[in-house]
Order: C-alpha cells, then structure tokens, then sequence
C-alpha cells in the first residue's frame, strides 16, 4: 500500500495490464459462444478501449514494440510444433508452390493494387504488399479447428499459415533494404541486388542454422532428462526467445524463420517426448493473442480510419477477389493433387494476422524515422494494415465454414463418432447411426472385428488407437465424439486422453472403468477417464454380460403416445441407452447425467427382444414406436 502511494502510476499499470488480459479472454469467450472469429472480437475491443484511454500513459512504443515482437515469436514457435512433415506426403506440393510462386504472384498482383487502388508510391506499394503476403497462424488455426476441413485442406491451409510468414517478413526485410536502405542492425551493408542476396543468404543461413542447431541440442537434452519434467516447457520457451533475439540482432526479422524452424524440427524429431510442451505453449498463444491484439487494435483511431477508408476498402476487395484466386491458381496450375473444389476453397482463405500487424507498425516506424517524402506515407501503413486485417478475417472468417460445407471439404456441426472397438453391437449402433446421416469410423487392432464392420457397410481402420498412425492418418472430418469400448479399461482411458486434445474432453467417452468400485489405493484416478458411456454406469464386463442375455440393439421413437415415462416403465432397468438423436437432426452421446429425452427423439439403446410385455414387430430400419397393445 505505501509503495502504491508513493508511486500512483504503479497502480494504473497494474489496472492497465490486468485489464488487457481480461479483456482479451473475455473476447475470446464470447467469439467462442457466438461462433464468430476471435480477432474480430478482439480488435474490436481493442479499437474501443483505445477510444476512451491511451495506452501511451503507461507503455512507450519502442518497449511495446519489443513486447510484440518477443510475443510473435512464440507463436511461431508454437505454430512450428504443430507442423508433422507426415502432412505433407499429400500437400507437400500444394505447399511448396503456394510458398513460393504464390507468395511471389500474391507480391506482384498485390503491389500493383496497393498503387493504383491504395494510393501508394510505388516504392511504399512494394513494401506493403510484401508485409501482406503473410497469412498467419493466429487467425487460420482457429478457424482450420472451427471448421474442420478435409485432412489435404486442412494440412496445406495450416503449413501455408505459418512458413508463409517468415517468408513475409524475411522479404519485407529485402525490400526495405533495397528501395529505402537497410533499417537497423544492418547499416553498411551495400543496396541493389548484391545486397539483397547477400542479405537473404545470411537470413536463411542463421535462421536454418540456429533453429536447427537448437532443435537438435534440446532433444538430445530432454531425451536424457538433464532437464526435469517440469522445467521442460520453460526451458524450451526460454532458448526460444534467446536465439529470436540473437538472431534478430544478428540479422533483422530472421528471428521468425529461426523459431518456426526450431519448431518444425522439434516436432519431427523422435528422440524426446514434447506434447506437453506443445500443450504448454498452446495456452501460452492463446494469453498472447487474447492480449496482442487489444493492445495493438487500441492503437488505431477513428481519425486514421476515416484517412484511409476509401483507398483501403478497394485495396481489400482487390486482394480477396483478385489477388488471392489468381497466386491459388496460377501456383497450382497442373497439380493433380489438389482438385478444383479445394483449390476453390483455398482461392477464398487468406485472413492476415498478428504478423502482419506487428511487421507493419516496425517498418511503418522505420519509415517515418527516415523522413523525406514517405514520412507521410508512412502513417497511413499500419492503419490500411489493419483494415485488411478486419476486412479479410470478417470476410474469410464468417465464410470458411459454409464454403466448406458447400463444396463438400466439411461437415456442419460434426457429430459422427469414432468407435475404439469393435463388438456386434457397436456395428448395429454405427449402422443407425450411419443411416441418420453422421458419420461413422471403427478402428480396432483385432482383423477380424474389422473385417465384420466392413462387410456391414462402416468404414474401419485396422489400427492400434494409440498408435502414431491413429494420431496422425486417421481422417477425423465429420467426427464429433469418440467412444471407447475395449475389452481393457486403460486403453479406452488413454484413447479418450490421446484424442480428447483435438475432440474436447467433454466429447471423449468410454465405458466404465471396473476397477473404480475398488479400494482407493487399488482403483485408477478419474482425472485422465472420459465421461461414461452409456444412460447408466456399466463395465465392460457388465456390458458383455448384457448382450449375451440376448440384449440388441433397436431404435425407439419417443411420441406423445410413447413417452420417456413409458420408455422407462416398458423397459425399465433392462435398457441401456447408448445414443440420442434429436428432432434438430442432432446427434448426443448418452451419459447417467444426460437429460430425459423429450418427444420427437430417438433412442438407440441396448435392449431385451423378449419381455413380459409383447413388442410391436420391428419395422425394416430397426425401429420400434414402443409397445403393442397386451392381448
């Protein structure tokens, strides 16, 4: 209290930054509950709060400027984590010409543009569609994770969205050094096109050689446990930020090429286990971006989007109907591996991110320092910047998904499930399931049990759930619940652990562990199982148990005539409901929390043929509306 009184500005500092996080996530929780992008959100309360404060009162621009830059880096770091070179056996073609000639035709279509639309010299055009040719992580995993494409859109969208930006920023660099002269760190060097490659050379030669000299000293060093598990993730972050900064130092904006390399070889590397530094740095991207761009939006004021409105809004509709289409199709012109639907869709995904908003506001400052006749030019950089930003992740944002849809590279509201294991019954339930218009993946290790799906019309995978194909190969569009019924309680709790990262926790099922009625020193933890499977708990002993009593499984119609009331007494405790699908088309997985079902559901359920009550004779789907008249 009497350091606060002594220093007043301390508090508003305290107020300022914690506000910024709550805000940020706040944001990201309502973008999530209204199903709109996040950075829409975000920047749109950036702009707001900027209105009624200035954040100059408590940071200056240089040590933001840093903060920015440190924080991008870790999201290229972590954005390299997630790169497997496994994805690229289809794409890796796609890739490398969207890369390379796309970024090169992005540069050119988008210069001419920027000039004759945006009002650019020709030199400042240059710069700026340079800056621009960046996709970015930040805004296309949220929507790849939001929309689910098909596994080749979805690799080549995801390893576009982030080599494509240290090769932004790299040629950014060039640019800058050729028509106005180097900026910082790199005063001497020589213009004109020895310097450009002299300085393209030393970029690649420190990015590829630091980041890949480090990837390959922290494996060896995690793989020997020098380092203990829970320093791990730090350690990583730490020496990530280090060679960022050194390699900026020694060569300007390299430091992205440098971690995303690390990245990218760390993740490909089988010597040391690294998921729970991916996993780490995951929530660490998400506080960065929560915060980035509410600081970086509260920059933008109303009066420098009334200046470059105009310009700006041609300059956007020029790069999404233009540019964009023509770098997708003139790259992939011949490429057999794409088709047209996916070369479509990738014509119209190119939202630009944080990387292009903080490279914009250094080379925008490094431009204004230098003064002369682009000092003016300059203020108008980062504010055209933005507005394609906006412009191209409301567009791209809020058209991904039903494009997706439209062309048949997505599903809406994926519902299907994977079953891990394969039994009678779960095929007659994936049937159903199948039938109502989800989609349906088995995968067991045992051939036969495949083999038996197979012949029933489902498509199985004879694999080990836990193997490196299943996390990697298995084509999970369309897929919204996993459903674990091994005979072995902990492989359902490590299949529900393994793809409940990518599925959600609340979406990972599995049958209920028979040793939890044990002892406490004797029973597994609960914190590592999914949710139960099932409308009451049963074991996969019990469950077996069930069906050999002569339990089927059938399709019960909840009506006005047949309620769930009539449900229950009819069947009583001889039912077990396994699915429920809603009148909305939807499709739920049953636990003994789920609520009632109401009329207009359908119950797919485990249940006794012979009763003491007479059945009405099944319909040819499988379908029962509950019981006949008794005679």
């Amino acid at each position: 209290m009497g350091l606060s009184l002594l220093n007043p500005l301390m508090d508003e500092r305290l107020i300022f930054f914690s506000s910024v996080l709550l805000l940020g996530i706040s944001a990201q929780w309502l973008a999530w509950r209204l199903k709109v992008p996040s950075i829409l959100l975000l920047l749109a309360t950036g702009f707001v709060a900027g209105i009624f404060y200035d954040q100059d009162r408590v940071v200056n621009e240089q040590t933001l400027f840093a903060l920015v830059s440190l924080a991008v880096g870790v999201i290229m770091l972590e954005g390299g984590l997630t790169l497997k070179f496994s994805e690229l056996r289809e794409a890796g073609t796609a890739v490398l010409r969207l890369v390379g000639i796309g970024s090169l035709i992005s540069w050119g279509v988008s210069s001419v543009a920027a000039h004759y639309l945006g009002g650019f010299s020709w030199q400042v055009a240059i710069l700026v569609s340079a800056i621009l040719v960046v996709t970015g992580p930040t805004v296309i995993g949220p929507l790849l994770r939001s929309v689910k494409p098909q596994r080749n859109v979805n690799s080549i969208l995801k390893w576009e969205g982030i080599v494509i930006d240290p090769v932004g920023a790299i040629l950014a660099v060039l640019v800058f050094g050729a028509l106005f002269g180097h900026g910082h760190g790199d005063h001497g060097h020589s213009s004109g096109a020895v310097g450009v490659m002299a300085a393209l050379g030393k970029t690649i030669l420190i990015g590829v050689g630091l980041g890949y000299g480090a990837a390959w000293s922290l494996s060896h060093v995690l793989k020997r446990h020098w380092v203990p598990d829970f320093l791990q993730s730090v350690v990583v972050l730490a020496i990530g930020l280090a060679l960022f900064t050194i390699s900026n130092l020694l060569q300007h904006e390299s430091g992205l090429l440098t971690v995303t390399v690390m990245g990218i070889v760390l993740a490909n590397q089988h010597r040391a286990k690294i998921r729970h530094v991916v996993e780490f740095k995951e929530v660490l991207r998400t506080i960065l971006i929560s915060c980035l761009f509410i600081v970086l939006g509260a920059r933008i004021g109303v009066d420098d989007i009334a200046m470059v409105w105009k310009e700006a809004s041609l300059f956007l509709v020029a790069l999404i109907v233009v540019v964009r289409p023509v770098s997708v199709f003139l790259s992939q012109f011949g490429n057999k591996a794409v088709s047209f639907r996916e070369k479509l869709y990738l014509s119209l995904m190119a939202p630009r991110g944080i990387v292009a908003a903080a490279v914009s506001s250094v080379f925008a400052l490094e431009l204004a320092e230098k003064g002369g006749p682009f000092g003016e030019e300059a203020a108008r950089i980062v504010p055209v910047t933005y507005f394609v930003i906006v412009g191209t992740v409301a567009f791209y944002g809020l058209l991904a998904a039903p494009l997706a849809r439209r062309l048949g590279l997505a599903r809406k509201n994926p519902q299907g499930v994977l079953f891990v294991g394969i039994r009678s019954w779960s095929i007659e339930a994936a049937k159903i399931i199948q039938d109502a218009g989800f989609r349906v993946l088995m995968i067991d290790t045992n051939y036969s049990a495949t083999a038996d799906a197979r012949m029933a019309g489902i498509p199985a995978v004879n694999a080990n759930i836990l193997s490196e194909y299943a996390s990697e190969e298995l084509d999970l569009v369309g897929i919204g619940y996993l459903v674990a019924a091994t005979p072995n309680d902990q492989v359902n709790t490590l299949a529900c652990l393994n793809l409940g990262h990518s599925l959600g926790i609340s979406n990972v099922f599995q049958l209920h562990p028979a040793d939890h009625s044990s002892s406490e020193r004797k029973s597994s933890s609960t914190e590592f199982n999914g949710r139960d499977f099932g409308s009451r708990e049963i074991t996969n002993q019990g469950l077996e148990d069930f069906v050999k009593s002569g339990a089927v499984i059938k399709r019960t119609s909840i009506n006005e005539e047949f309620s769930a009331d009539d449900f229950d007494e009819f069947y009583g405790d001889s039912a077990l409901v396994l699915f429920k699908l809603s009148s909305g088309n939807t499709l739920s997985v049953m636990t003994p929390d789920s609520s009632a079902p109401v009329p207009g559901d359908q119950l797919i359920s485990l249940v006794f043929e012979q009763t003491d009550k007479v059945v009405a004779p099944m319909e040819e789907t499988g379908e029962s509306d509950g019981p006949a008249p008794l005679p």
